[in-house]
């Protein structure tokens, strides 16, 4: 598949590119002017944009894609909207280019409460994480219902907090809702998901909750 992969100096992005690679894909990696980016692959182009809220600077580098997977997400408590900003720029860049299948990710706190959850989970750590990181996770509710009301075929990821540690591939997941008592996982498994999903046509128009 020919994929374009937006974020693809963070964390998670980073191991989509990756991964996509070592499995025989086609990336166009997205990166801003002023970042740098040292993978080097024959299956690799690397789309330098001098910022992602425009989507005439976006168009070339999704069209002719299979999909897009977004890594885009906030930094820290104080990063505005940037995960808004940019899924909206990248959102009106597919409808253009007529590219459907897109993968992002957001956060578990976006979602509903699991089922089966801990009191712990439920009444003292979620409340807590969400007073913490209200802006946060307002700017991410903004980019789900923007995703939500696109002509995308779209899947949404929601993980926990988030960790660095190696490729498991062995993680739980749930469809439109959040894993019970999930509190980690790593952003190589996040990526190894978003992934698999671009074979699964049950995630298309759903979140998906994942943890281990």
């Amino acid at each position: 598949m020919k994929l374009t992969v937006f974020g693809a100096t963070g964390g998670i992005g980073g191991h989509i590119v990756r991964q996509a690679l070592d499995a025989g894909h086609q990336v166009t990696a997205v990166v801003r002017r002023s970042a740098s980016f040292e993978p080097r692959h024959p299956a690799l182009e690397v789309a330098t944009v001098t910022g992602l809220s425009d989507p005439d600077a976006l168009l070339p580098a999704v069209t002719g894609s299979d999909a897009v997977l977004s890594g885009v997400g906030p930094r820290g408590r104080k990063a505005g909207t940037i995960a808004s900003d940019a899924t909206r720029g990248i959102l009106a860049a597919m409808a253009a280019s007529g590219t459907r299948r897109f993968v992002a990710v957001s956060a578990a706190p976006v979602g509903p409460p699991a089922e089966g959850d801990d009191l712990f989970n439920r009444r003292i750590l979620l409340p807590i994480i969400s007073a913490v990181l209200a802006e946060v996770y307002r700017d991410l509710t903004v980019m789900e219902g923007l995703i939500r009301d696109s002509r995308a075929e779209w899947t949404v990821f929601r993980p926990p907090k988030l960790v660095n540690k190696p490729l498991t591939g062995h993680y739980r997941t749930v469809l439109g809702g959040n894993v019970p008592r999930g509190h980690t996982i790593s952003r190589a498994d996040v990526a190894h998901a978003m992934l698999a999903a671009l074979g699964d046509p049950a995630t298309i128009g759903r979140a998906v909750g994942i943890a281990y």
